[in-house]
């Protein structure tokens, strides 16, 4: 069989349609989307010149695709890689991975969505480790949300598109100045999430001291998909000023956002959150999530 790998910083329409079927069977035999929102913003989007896509062809038909980011001054570039099913077992998934880190001077930050062993076992294959765990937590909605008492001067309002996105950046970028990825969120980022069907500004809370932008909760419906399924909501991120963290704005923040999602009808709600971020898993597990399922990164 003939096998190749090319690289683009672009794909055309047919390229990215071809794309998107591969994930979506890969996503209904794995039961895990194996692309994270950021790549698959990207893929719809055909590239933006900052990321590249690196496509497997097998015999001519597309038989695998990585999404690999550019360098992080620190952390290096990182990438997220899905083989379809039809040709899964043929060693293509370790062909595609050691052709992304000959792109990235082995330096690659690769995600593996759902903690599978196969992928576990690839990413062994290739000399890479366990680095990181992304857990997703869950809660029903079905149960009453506590109460909560904002901080003296402090009020809460909806995100207005036309007029807070650069404050709404500048906020981010402070909450999140450790984080590797959302911190890094552009005015672009946001733009392109205004874009999306589910974007909903009414969901979208702002607390605000005076006129500053002191912390935020964003959040996502997740519309069901397919006969069995039901739509779910999202703790999708919340943030806080440090001049503001540890008087329990983050706290009343995201229990804000849970009575908004439940008075929604929605029967339940999700929210990743890093395995190492104890203050943030012990707070959501006191609000009655638990783990659901982990992401994965490995790295050499």
């Amino acid at each position: 069989m003939n096998v190749h790998v090319e690289r683009r910083e672009r794909l055309d329409g047919q390229e990215v349609a071809a794309v998107l079927a591969m994930v979506e069977a890969a996503t209904e035999a794995d039961g895990v989307r194996p692309l994270n929102e950021h790549a698959m913003l990207h893929l719809r989007h055909g590239g933006d010149g900052q990321a590249s896509a690196v496509l497997l062809y097998a015999d001519g038909a597309l038989a695998g695709y990585a999404h690999v980011d550019p360098a992080d001054p620190v952390e290096g570039p990182g990438g997220e890689l899905v083989i379809h099913p039809a040709f899964r077992r043929l060693g293509y998934g370790r062909r595609l991975l050691l052709a992304v880190l000959e792109q990235t001077g082995g330096r690659l930050r690769l995600w593996a969505h759902g903690g599978h062993p196969a992928a576990a076992a690839l990413a062994a294959s290739a000399g890479l480790a366990k680095v990181r765990a992304l857990w997703q937590m869950r809660r029903s909605l079905l149960t009453a949300v506590p109460g909560f008492e904002l901080p003296e001067g402090v009020r809460l309002r909806a995100f207005d598109p036309e007029t807070d996105g650069e404050s709404w950046v500048a906020l981010n970028a402070r909450a999140f100045a450790h984080h590797p990825e959302q911190g890094a969120w552009t005015l672009e980022d946001l733009k392109r999430r205004e874009r999306e069907s589910w974007f909903d500004p009414a969901g979208f809370f702002l607390a605000v001291r005076g006129e500053r932008l002191v912390g935020f909760h964003w959040t996502k419906v997740h519309e069901a998909q397919g006969h069995g399924h039901e739509s779910i909501g999202e703790v999708y991120v919340v943030g806080v000023d440090p001049a503001e963290q540890g008087g329990g704005l983050g706290r009343s923040l995201t229990l804000a956002g849970l009575e908004y999602l439940r008075s929604r009808g929605l029967a339940q709600v999700m929210l990743y959150v890093d395995e190492s971020n104890t203050a943030a898993v012990r707070l959501y597990e006191a609000l009655g999530f638990t783990r659901w399922d982990t992401d994965v990164m490995y790295r050499r």
